[in-house]
């Protein structure tokens, strides 16, 4: 026996492939690696060295990131024909929980129920300690997701009464489905794009939710961890899930300083059209310049003062102003000498 052997016993232990004579999961795994693992059979093989070190590096190892992102689960589902098999894989992404205890789940776990706030059908999945592995807390869990509702309305009808499982099948079963679904769609993992595992589509629905907004201690509950369970940590750090809300509050400052900016940019721009004359006033005023220049150009051609003086009273006309300031026939022909030309008082 070597070392690579007691690894995979004890990676079929933890994933729930070995069971006790009854057919059940192991519930108390500490007391099988006590006794077996560190018992007298491996120490009399010479064999408990290997098994203590690789209980020691399991325990000391850094957890392996692995998880199953919300596309490919999706892909999984679409090319999934059977309505069983498609509910199998919606629980495990909405519950969250192992597969071994997904299989062993009976038509009684569910309750239907209409959600108070939506007012929206929706199911709770009891998930009782007998069906759990032992680290998990018993709990009842609400689906999150109206495909779950709706594959439940359809498969539990035809389920067997009495305890009977909602899914007539094992574990082996359920691994060729999945790998089958697999196959098919082409579906993998993140970080390194290996073959999603069911224990994928778990960590998977972890990190969905907590990229949604779900705190740590959310997730953890909907995971079936303790309060203070650091199983999380490694998904956090990998998603940077505590770095987006500094981030969040720099990008906010930013953002309301430019915002502010904008704002006085608004303001002066407002206030100098306020003090800019409209197309109405503008035309008058032009008019108004206008007529001064003739006013002007008659004042420096006649340089009459009593000429200035009617041109400018702005109540008479142009021929009314040159009658009044006309002192008979010298005074015009004064007017013409003084401009260099003949010209006619009218």
């Amino acid at each position: 026996m070597t070392k690579e052997d007691i690894q995979r016993v004890y990676d079929d232990l933890e994933d729930d492939r070995i069971k006790t004579r009854n057919g059940t999961i192991f519930q108390d795994r500490s007391s099988y690696y006590n006794k077996i693992f560190k018992g007298k059979p491996f120490r009399l093989a010479g064999k408990d060295g290997l098994a203590e070190d690789v209980i020691e590096s399991f325990k000391n190892s850094p957890r392996i990131v692995r998880y199953a992102t919300e596309e490919s689960f999706r892909k999984l589902v679409r090319v999934s024909r059977n309505p069983v098999h498609q509910l199998l894989l919606w629980l495990a992404w909405d519950i969250g929980e192992n597969i071994q205890t997904l299989l062993a789940l009976t038509r009684e776990d569910f309750i239907a129920q209409v959600n108070r706030h939506s007012g929206e059908r929706e199911y709770i999945v009891n998930l009782p300690a007998s069906k759990l592995k032992r680290s998990r807390l018993t709990r009842s869990e609400v689906t999150l997701y109206p495909e779950t509702t709706r594959l439940l309305d359809l498969v539990l009808p035809s389920a067997p009464l009495n305890d009977g499982y909602l899914f007539n099948s094992g574990y082996r079963a359920a691994a060729k489905v999945l790998a089958k679904a697999v196959q098919r769609s082409g579906a993998s993992t993140m970080p390194h794009g290996e073959p999603v595992r069911w224990k994928d589509l778990r960590s998977g629905m972890a990190c969905h939710l907590l990229r949604s907004g779900w705190t740590r201690d959310e997730v953890n509950a909907r995971l079936g961890h303790a309060p203070n369970s650091n199983t999380l940590n490694a998904y956090i750090n990998f998603l940077a899930i505590d770095r987006e809300a500094p981030k969040q509050r720099l990008w906010s400052r930013e953002t309301d300083q430019q915002e502010r900016r904008d704002q006085a940019v608004v303001h002066d721009a407002t206030a100098a059209d306020k003090t800019k004359p409209s197309a109405g006033e503008l035309d008058r005023l032009n008019r108004e310049v206008s007529r001064l220049r003739g006013v002007i150009r008659f004042c420096l051609t006649d340089q009459l003062f009593g000429a200035c003086t009617v041109a400018l009273g702005l109540s008479i006309g142009y021929a009314g102003a040159r009658e009044e300031a006309m002192d008979g026939p010298k005074q015009i022909e004064h007017w013409s000498w003084r401009a260099g030309q003949t010209r006619s008082p009218v």
